[in-house]
Formats: C-alpha cells, sequence, structure tokens
C-alpha cells in the first residue's frame, strides 16, 4: 500500500508530521504541487491524478488542511477515472480546512462536497483549529461517512502543534490501512 502525502497550502515544514512520516515510514511520497502559495484547485487535482496514475499499488491518501480538501474534491469528482478511485482504498484527513470562509486563501476549493465519500476515510480534528470549527468537521465527518476523531486543544495539527512523529495519528492510519486490506 503506498501512502501518498497531500499537505496543505505552503506546503509541511520539516517539524510537520507529515515530513516526518515521509523521511521515517516506508512506502511514502508526496505529491509536489506546482504552486503553493496560490493553488487552485483544478490543477492540484490534476497532479494529484498523474501521482496516482504513476503508483502501481493501491493508496492511502494521507492529506492535511487544504490537502484535505483536495483529496475530498477529488474522490467525489465525477472527472475521477473509475480505475483511478478503485486504486484509491482510503482517506486519512487532518485538520480540514473551512474553505467556505470569506477570509480563506484558496477560494477555487469551496465549497466543500458534503457528499458521502465512496471509500473508507478517517478524519482527525483539533477542538481549537483556527481555520476550521470543531462542529463544521464533525459534520464533515458525518456526511462523509468518515471515522471521526478528536485530538483535543491541538491547533491546526501542523509543526507547531509539537505532535513529532504523532504516535496515535500513525495508530489511526494503521486502523484504516487494516480495515481496506
Amino acid at each position: 500500500m503506498k501512502l501518498l502525502i497531500l499537505p496543505g497550502l505552503y506546503n509541511s515544514g520539516p517539524q510537520h508530521w507529515q515530513s516526518l512520516w515521509e523521511t521515517s515510514m516506508p512506502n511514502v511520497a508526496r505529491v509536489q504541487q506546482d504552486n503553493w502559495d496560490q493553488p487552485e484547485l483544478d490543477l492540484w487535482m490534476a497532479k494529484l491524478s498523474e501521482e496516482i496514475e504513476q503508483c502501481k499499488e493501491d493508496v492511502i491518501l494521507v492529506a492535511h488542511s487544504l490537502g484535505c480538501a483536495l483529496a475530498v474534491h477529488w474522490i467525489s469528482s465525477p472527472h475521477s477515472s473509475v480505475l483511478h478511485v478503485k486504486q484509491v482504498k482510503g482517506l486519512f484527513l487532518a485538520a480540514p480546512p473551512d474553505v467556505g470562509q470569506n477570509t480563506f486563501p484558496a477560494p477555487s476549493f469551496s465549497p466543500m462536497p458534503d457528499v458521502r465519500l465512496p471509500i473508507a476515510s478517517t478524519l482527525i480534528a483539533s477542538d481549537n483549529d483556527p481555520w476550521c470549527d470543531f462542529p463544521l468537521a464533525k459534520h464533515w465527518a458525518q456526511c462523509w461517512g468518515s471515522e471521526f476523531h478528536s485530538l483535543g486543544a491541538k491547533g491546526h495539527i501542523n509543526g507547531e502543534s509539537g505532535l513529532g512523529h504523532w504516535e496515535q495519528g500513525q495508530t489511526w492510519l494503521a486502523q484504516l490501512v487494516r480495515s481496506v486490506k
């Protein structure tokens, strides 16, 4: 099973759990976007499709922040190839942002799809995330049919959250992988 890391806006820095997982876990790759600072949904979705097409095995998308919006848009898009959707077995979604906020710096990602996802997913939210109110994250988990976990007060679940290698997140990811095998 290949793990594809989907960072959010501005990419994930060296102390971010995604970066630490990428360098310490087997069979992990980051989807590199051409423009991390001014994301456009169509371009990010095209890059994700290219990366999945290059994978020879089944995939779990490991997303943070705007990467969550990318994953949910991609898996629920009528433009995603049936073959690719079958290849992607699960979504690990940490700290999805409220892309509908007027001040959100990636307007092409709004609105967030609120449909039941066709694959297994796990959503982790913080109760003090500055980019998404906790009740909204919980609502999305219900809409998407995602397993939901509260991380407590950990901000945006990023490098500043002090999670390091985020062992609890690795446990939830392992549970998702086992559930789709």
